[in-house]
């Protein structure tokens, strides 16, 4: 029976990583596999998917009004899939996770998706509230904070390094942008 991952974790936990090892695993074995991320994250261009380790996939883009039920659907009919990845998952809407589902129980392809919990500000993310409430499997990969703690929070900072406390929910960027904290130093720098 397929079921519907969610692989969740702080930014520099190593989800695309992750993500990309298992697409590698199938690909290997001469299954098919449907690739997904976000459209608002246009840094890799053609590497649609990339870790910071250097390995990445091109990938299909999915925007708020993609039917992601009816285009893995119609991508099943031309080539049996395997497997459907999805990358940055938290920016799915609750609409696209409960297709999500009805890939993996209708169509029988297990759906693996990853992404962060929350935001900035310690808050969940839609999509990402909507997997924790539905997924079949629920695992959480590890990043370290700078004390050597679990990081489990994403502090976004400023140019200069500091803390940002208030802003639009989204806003795309990599370790110049954001730093995974453990909610000790997170709310230590929320208060400073």
């Amino acid at each position: 029976m397929a079921k519907l991952y969610f692989y969740y974790a702080s930014m520099n936990a190593g989800k695309s990583t992750n993500l990309l090892q298992a697409d590698f695993n199938y690909r290997e074995r001469g299954m098919a596999t449907m690739l997904w991320t976000a459209a608002l994250d246009d840094r890799g261009g053609d590497r649609a998917i990339e870790s910071r380790i250097g390995l990445h996939a091109e990938a299909h883009r999915f925007g708020h009004a993609t039917d992601l039920w009816a285009a893995v659907k119609a991508a099943h009919v031309v080539q049996p899939l395997s497997c459907v990845l999805v990358d940055e998952a938290q920016f799915l809407s609750k609409a696209q996770v409960w297709q999500l589902a009805r890939i993996a129980d209708e169509a029988g392809i297990p759906v693996l998706c990853y992404g962060l919990r929350t935001d900035f500000q310690g808050e969940l993310f839609e999509g990402a509230a909507a997997l924790l409430g539905i997924a079949d499997s629920l695992v959480e990969l590890k990043a370290v904070c700078h004390c050597g703690r679990k990081a489990t929070m994403n502090l976004r900072v400023d140019d200069s390094g500091a803390a940002v406390r208030a802003g639009a929910q989204t806003e795309i960027g990599g370790n110049d942008r954001y730093v995974a904290l453990c909610r000790r130093h997170f709310s230590e720098a929320m208060s400073a």
